[in-house]
């Protein structure tokens, strides 16, 4: 059995690597080829391209890299047509993967959305090329399946796979024990995992750490660096005399040390959620990209919690308007209310009880497996 799996974040080269042990788990001798990153690779896969190295951000980037995105999808087809796999697996990335998508249509490969975009907040006119050129999606959460498929989209809903991850980390307990022995309530930054979102966001947000750091003083900050070279940017700009500490690889031991986060939007919220940790989600964009997006956004929240409670349980700051002070509040207000701080972590266990199922990768592989076994029957008959 042959399999392609494409990812172009490092979200995505996290997931996808998780699908391929669960593949291989139930077929070791399945071969598995990927456009994606070195989980993906370390998870046994042959890489074709490291796309998840590639994650951009903006108009003004996509358009630098298009001739870059061009020859890798130039890679994959020719892979595709020639190898035959049974079926082709993408991994979010609307831009590359509907591309791609429509390309592959005449080789008649099943292809599959793993993990999908989210159309439902946004460019929901895209659905229709979904409808048109994926065999099915297999969705990750529950209001999602029900959104593709009231649009005619074929659907397996499989849970998020984030919530395997995050069910199989280990945590370091030196490193907790190391930073527990420290004196001082902790906040943790989380600037994302992109370099236009560290770019972004991160002096906002050390910004906010100095309104609370006056307000509270024996407060100090972990900021979680998703590389090396996001951590020096961090550390470039840190406001002189603020107790910040950088560290890289080190996302769930930072949440798990914060008794308050300040954090991108992104997947990272359901991590937030999973250690039921207090947040404010931020997103910083522009004047122009704010306008933009607040006419084209279909949906209340931008933080997956909040979304599945059709509720504001995560504060959200987005666009171009809000302020250090406004995130500090935040943050403050639970720091100095031991009550409030209490309640926010109760809401965030109940709904951490009911959402929060691990299993997505294992069951995606066992659909992905039922239906390319199911096609070679057919085809045998």
């Amino acid at each position: 059995m042959k399999l392609f799996l494409s990812a172009g974040e490092p979200s995505g080269d996290l997931h996808g690597s998780n699908l391929i042990h669960a593949i291989l788990a139930k077929q070791p001798d399945a071969r598995i080829t990927v456009l994606g990153g070195d989980r993906m690779r370390a998870a046994g896969a042959e890489l074709l391209y490291p796309l998840a190295d590639l994650a951009v951000m903006g108009l003004r980037n996509v358009v630098r890299h298009l001739p870059t995105f061009y020859h890798i999808g130039d890679l994959a087809v020719r892979h595709i047509r020639k190898q035959k796999p049974d079926a082709v697996v993408m991994i979010d990335y609307p831009g590359f993967h509907l591309a791609l998508a429509k390309r592959l249509r005449d080789l008649n490969v099943p292809t599959y959305f793993f993990v999908p975009p989210q159309l439902w907040a946004w460019r929901q006119g895209r659905v229709r090329t979904v409808r048109k050129y994926f065999t099915g999606v297999l969705t990750a959460l529950p209001f999602e399946d029900e959104w593709y498929r009231e649009r005619g989209v074929k659907t397996q809903y499989i849970g998020h796979p984030y919530f395997d991850e995050l069910a199989q980390q280990q945590l370091d307990p030196a490193f907790l024990a190391q930073e527990r022995a420290k004196s001082g309530t902790r906040v943790a930054i989380l600037p994302g995992s992109r370099n236009g979102e560290v770019a972004a966001n991160a002096q906002m947000m050390l910004a906010a750490a100095q309104k609370i750091h006056t307000g509270r003083p024996n407060t100090r900050f972990l900021v979680a660096a998703f590389n090396a070279a996001q951590a020096h940017v961090v550390r470039a700009i840190v406001p002189s005399g603020l107790p910040v500490e950088v560290h890289v690889g080190r996302t769930p031991e930072v949440i798990e040390l914060a008794e308050a986060c300040i954090a991108v939007s992104g997947s990272v919220s359901l991590e937030l959620m999973y250690r039921a940790k207090p947040a404010v989600i931020v997103y910083r964009v522009g004047a122009v990209a704010a306008w933009t997006l607040s006419k084209i956004i279909k949906v209340r929240y931008m933080s997956l919690p909040n979304l599945l409670l059709n509720e504001e349980l995560y504060p959200e700051l987005s666009g171009s308007r809000y302020t250090p002070a406004d995130i500090a509040g935040h943050i403050l207000g639970w720091l100095n209310d031991p009550v409030r701080h209490a309640v926010a972590v109760n809401r965030l266990v109940e709904l951490r009880a009911r959402a929060a199922v691990p299993g997505a990768c294992d069951r995606a592989a066992a659909f992905l497996l039922g239906s390319v076994e199911s096609v070679q029957v057919r085809h045998v008959a």
